[in-house]
């Protein structure tokens, strides 16, 4: 047998049991015990995993926030914001040439603040603004596209779990993390809108005005809108503000979110038993495979590096021979394939702290931290093309279901534009750093 055969014989069995359909929590658990029998590694070494299992992520105080951001998330879809804010801006937009569209990206954008729950934005937004385009004669793939990728903004502009998750793989402050995010975060939604006013000048058609628009006065409407955005504001402020002023953790804030979407819900008059028992079923059950797939990626990884896999990925790149941007897009490139196929969970915890090693021993000219920093936001934003691109993208699918008169291959077709300016987005934020290292605090 050759040095790394049996790391290569891991990552072989990973890919047929991942593609096997079987789940991703089990699979890597059990790659990691059977190889471990089968290499000879003592039993008692298996102790090592259940003590980072332990220290690692049952007693790790920042995952905390995960759940706590996705009850935020799941009461606040709950509280009518979202309703409230497309009739204003419905009211205010809907007369002009492709109007609504852009109403629905300022939706995309807001709930992305507030929010940052992928499948809820999108099917939120899907029940409520899709009917309206299709009745305006909007080109489905315009009205489909826009839907979907406006709503996996929630997955990069804090509050964001998948920063949480990459802060606590890297060894990363989470705060700088959500610092960092809002440059790249706003640069995606500009692009977006860049796009939106080209078509609106060159091909109205595709997004004609409203044929029943709300009839409202311009300022009217304004006070409507700036009334309907004084609530997720305050939420906003509340969660990512307290981080920037250091007055609480991420943990901490997470839970000033999760309280302040539930008084939001009860103002609004939409907090009940019933809410309230969904929403904690929904958020216990993404929590749950989110700590299964971290458990299995810790017992996979445990054995893959007593069997020598750091080394064999470290000369794999090694081998390359060339400077640390090609590393550095070969690495690109490898998630942006995986995100076909793989939710972004696992390539962060399985992907990650592979490829980690790597990135640190190379010079970008900047700090470590700086480096690890930028690196986890470069790969947000291209782990959030995964829930975009075909023949697994979850916003796809999410968008499927409520959208039965549209058909799929529309719906694939409508996101190719979205996911060309998400690579935009990603060659950009390589090229210039401080798109995400500006608001870092050094």
């Amino acid at each position: 047998m050759t040095e790394f055969a049996w790391p290569l014989a891991m990552l072989v069995a990973l890919v047929a049991g991942i593609f096997s359909g079987y789940p991703v929590a089990f699979v890597l658990s059990g790659i990691g015990i059977v190889f471990a029998f089968l290499a000879g590694v003592p039993i008692l070494f298996l102790s090592t995993g259940v003590s980072r299992i332990y220290s690692g992520i049952l007693t790790n105080w920042l995952l905390i926030a995960i759940p706590l951001f996705v009850f935020m998330g799941l009461m606040l879809e709950r509280s009518g914001v979202a309703e409230r804010l497309l009739r204003s801006l419905a009211a205010l937009f809907g007369r002009l040439p492709g109007g609504y569209a852009f109403a629905v990206a300022i939706i995309g954008v807001v709930m992305a603040a507030s929010t940052g729950i992928i499948g809820a934005s999108v099917v939120l937004m899907g029940m409520m603004a899709l009917p309206a385009m299709t009745q305006a004669r909007y080109d489905p793939k315009v009205s489909t596209g826009l839907i979907a990728a406006s709503g996996t903004l929630g997955i990069l502009i804090p509050p964001s779990i998948m920063l949480i998750v990459l802060g606590d793989q890297l060894r990363v402050s989470v705060g700088d993390l959500f610092m960092g995010a809002i440059g790249p975060g706003l640069l995606l939604a500009g692009l977006y809108f860049l796009y939106l006013i080209a078509i609106a000048i060159f091909q109205p058609h595709r997004m004609p005005p409203l044929d029943h628009a709300p009839a409202e006065s311009r300022k009217a409407a304004m006070l409507g809108l700036a009334r309907d955005l004084l609530a997720p504001i305050i939420l906003v402020v509340s969660v990512l503000g307290t981080i920037v002023a250091g007055i609480a953790t991420p943990t901490e804030a997470a839970a000033i979110g999760a309280a302040g979407a539930m008084i939001l819900a009860l103002f609004s008059g939409n907090l009940d038993l019933a809410t309230l028992r969904t929403a904690v079923r929904d958020t216990t059950k993404t929590t749950a495979m989110i700590i299964f797939v971290m458990i299995g990626a810790t017992i996979f990884s445990v054995i893959f590096r007593r069997l020598g896999g750091d080394e064999m990925v470290i000369h794999a790149f090694d081998a390359l021979g060339t400077g640390p941007y090609f590393v550095l897009f070969t690495i690109m490139a490898l998630v942006f394939v995986l995100g076909f196929f793989l939710d972004w969970v696992e390539i962060a915890l399985v992907v990650v702290p592979l490829v980690a090693p790597v990135v640190t021993s190379l010079d970008f000219g900047m700090t470590q931290p700086e480096t690890l920093t930028w690196f986890a936001i470069a790969l947000a934003v291209n782990m959030q093309t995964s829930f975009l691109t075909p023949p697994f993208g979850y916003a796809l699918f999410y968008l499927r279901g409520v959208a039965k008169d549209i058909s799929i291959g529309t719906i694939y077709r409508g996101i190719i534009p979205f996911v060309l300016l998400q690579i935009t987005a990603l060659v950009l934020l390589i090229l210039f750093p401080q798109i995400s290292l500006w608001m870092v605090a050094q």
